[in-house]
């Protein structure tokens, strides 16, 4: 049979991920526990309830005293009290008094400075030698310093990290509103895939895409849910589609291209899913698309697995962390030495699967490529910690180049 479909135009990864972006608007905020927010992104700005610390407290385990008073040592003072995080000063310094003082504990009144306790010297349970002057000010934390009641002390959009979790706590958040988490649906597609519980059979291709893509998303805090695989007939396909168009995502893996049997172009067009584009200028990847009905997003990723996974980083994940309410859209990238050369052909971003190395010499990461870039091979994806980025008007880059790479989930550890 004669191939009737029309050879799909091209955009760059830029204009793909800005044609993706701009059909986006963050879920509707839900209020969730804050023991519940991890990861999340904040639907809406956070106020200080209250100045902290909410009096002048000291920073050290030493003594309140007036700077005036040692300001030419030696120096002998009179401790008048004991003061504790927690304690309520009685006692307001005379000339010549100091007061010992614990870590966050307020400072009593006429006290401008506090001396750390091992720069001074006890005499006796009433008497304190201070041999160094110390300025007006040390080691004093002023009320309202971290945070003014009525403050913007997070912004919606923020990312909720631990440090987060602590400031909502510290502002007494018992429940925070954040953006609700999209209902992903995943679908592989290919008379040749075995399932993961189907018999072994030697001459089937194991479906590792639905996994692959489910961890993935797992990565982002969402459990997806696996629809299955659809075999190569339309009417198979559009029935598992129309249950995946339910959902705010549709993930489809395979059967994208323009083959006479490749049925999810056409079937997507029989159930009226509006197609935004069908092919990305890069390597792998080439034959990614996406497309739209109603709110539901609707992306078409490769059959390779290494394509799959690597169009997810590119365009699924930016996705769904806008749909999440995110400001930080992309991984990280950092500049790396390559080790290798690498090809690629011209007019296309190429993504290069490596492991980092420290190059203590000179401060750069050095990338070395996986010793396959076949992108049916899985396992080059499992030992990568890096997609390193050959732009695509340099046709390869040689050995010693410096290049960007994309950090990949677990890269962050050393």
């Amino acid at each position: 049979m004669k191939n009737t479909h029309t050879a799909p135009s091209e955009l760059s990864v830029q204009d793909a991920q800005a044609c993706i972006l701009g059909k986006i608007r963050p879920l509707a905020p839900e209020e969730i526990p804050l023991s519940q927010t991890l990861g999340r992104a904040l639907a809406e700005d956070v106020r200080a309830n209250r100045d902290l610390p909410p009096y002048n407290t000291s920073a050290m385990d030493g003594y309140a005293a007036r700077a005036a008073d040692i300001a030419a040592p030696p120096q002998i003072l009179n401790v008048i009290e004991d003061i504790k995080a927690g304690d309520t000063p009685r006692l307001a310094l005379q000339p010549g008094q100091c007061a010992r003082i614990m870590t966050g504990a307020p400072l009593p009144q006429g006290a401008d400075t506090v001396i750390r306790v091992e720069d001074t010297r006890p005499l006796d349970e009433t008497h304190v030698e201070f041999p160094i002057p110390v300025k007006q000010g040390t080691d004093i934390r002023l009320q309202g310093e971290a945070m003014r009641t009525g403050d913007v002390v997070l912004n919606v959009g923020e990312e909720i990290t631990p440090g987060t979790v602590g400031t909502l706590a510290t502002v007494k958040h018992a429940t925070v509103k954040v953006f609700r988490k999209p209902r992903v649906a995943i679908l592989s597609n290919g008379d040749e895939l075995e399932a993961l519980d189907d018999p072994f059979n030697p001459q089937k291709i194991p479906d590792a895409n639905s996994y692959a893509l489910m961890a993935q998303t797992q990565s982002l805090g969402i459990e997806p849910a696996l629809l299955g695989i659809a075999r190569d007939t339309p009417n198979a396909l559009a029935t598992l589609l129309k249950r995946g168009l339910g959902y705010d995502v549709l993930l489809i893996s395979g059967g994208t291209s323009v083959g006479v049997h490749d049925h999810v172009r056409p079937t997507l067009a029989t159930i009226s899913v509006e197609m935004h584009f069908w092919c990305v200028k890069m390597r792998p990847g080439h034959p990614v698309a996406f497309g739209t009905i109603g709110n539901t997003l609707v992306f078409c990723l490769p059959g390779n697995p290494v394509s799959s996974m690597v169009c997810f980083e590119q365009f699924v994940l930016p996705a769904l962390r806008a749909l999440m309410g995110h400001r930080r859209l992309l991984r990280r990238t950092l500049p790396v030495r390559l080790t290798q050369a690498v090809k690629s052909k011209q007019g296309r971003v190429e993504f290069i699967r490596a492991t980092l190395s420290r190059d203590a010499s000179e401060g750069y990461y050095q990338a070395t490529p996986t010793a396959s870039q076949s992108s049916g091979n899985i396992r080059s994806m499992a030992s990568a910690d890096v997609l390193a980025i050959v732009p695509n008007d340099s046709g390869g880059l040689t050995a010693e180049s410096i290049t960007q790479a994309q950090l990949l989930e677990g890269a962050a550890f050393q």
